[in-house]
């Protein structure tokens, strides 16, 4: 079985985010980066389908050179080589358009993406995918187990999850449950020195149209004082939360 994992090279959570250039531009100046959280689940996943069922994972990104610190630790976690497609990935159907010629051209079974990246949250890429390649899909996927040619997924639903059956070739949107924090990998120092033996292979992207362009970002609102009101002062609560709060 051959297994893509597509890696997006996302700011860790912990970073301090700012922009430049009139908000309109994400300013890179001392953010750490790292593996988008939904995928290192997914490639997790297909790791333990390398062990267990003899799968080749190939891991690929779409990015320019500053991606690969992230590829190459993808590579160290046990992925068998990487695919860096050089273009900046502008957009959800940009990146879905670079990622589908990939898969077209390398046959892979079973394609596995972050239902959501954590930087934009879009959700969209695992879909646009789907519908490009002609592919089975699901999203939201919390379980898979491959026998042979059939599936069998476990997906959350509002409200619960659903099992389904399905076939190969399939892509799924993977999050938390495809396994858990504690099967997370961290690259040991053999890892990190065979990585840099693997082969890691520059595509230069397809023509494909960007519909969509960042006009302006902006922070949240920082939070206002904590005003502390007296146990016995009930008028000034009420005061506050109908005025101030508006949620009363």
């Amino acid at each position: 079985m051959k297994i893509l994992v597509c890696i997006s090279h996302v700011p860790d959570t912990t970073s301090k985010i700012n922009f430049s250039n009139g908000d309109s531009e994400f300013d890179t100046n001392g953010v750490q980066y790292v593996i988008n959280p939904n995928d290192e689940f997914g490639l997790t996943r297909a790791i333990w389908f390398q062990e267990q069922q003899g799968a080749t994972v190939t891991v690929v990104n779409v990015g320019g050179p500053d991606t690969e610190p992230t590829l190459r630790k993808a590579l160290a976690i046990g992925a068998n080589e990487a695919i860096r497609v050089n273009a900046n990935p502008t957009d959800g159907f940009f990146v879905a358009k670079q990622l589908a010629e990939v898969i077209k051209n390398g046959g892979y079974d079973l394609v596995i993406a972050g239902k959501e990246s954590l930087d934009y949250n879009g959700g969209m890429v695992p879909g646009m995918i789907a519908g490009i390649t002609g592919s089975n899909f699901l999203n939201s996927c919390t379980s898979i187990t491959v026998e042979g040619n059939n599936v069998k997924a476990v997906r959350e639903i509002d409200g619960g999850k659903e099992t389904v059956s399905t076939t190969l070739p399939l892509i799924i949107g993977g999050q938390k449950g495809l396994v858990e924090e504690k099967d997370l990998r961290i690259p040991n120092m053999r890892g990190i020195m065979t990585a840099r033996t693997k082969a890691l292979t520059i595509l230069e992207p397809v023509d494909a149209p960007v519909n969509t362009k960042a006009v302006k970002f902006e922070k949240p609102a920082p939070k206002s004082a904590v005003k502390l009101v007296a146990p016995d002062n009930l008028d000034e609560l009420i005061n506050l939360l109908h005025n101030e709060a508006k949620v009363i």
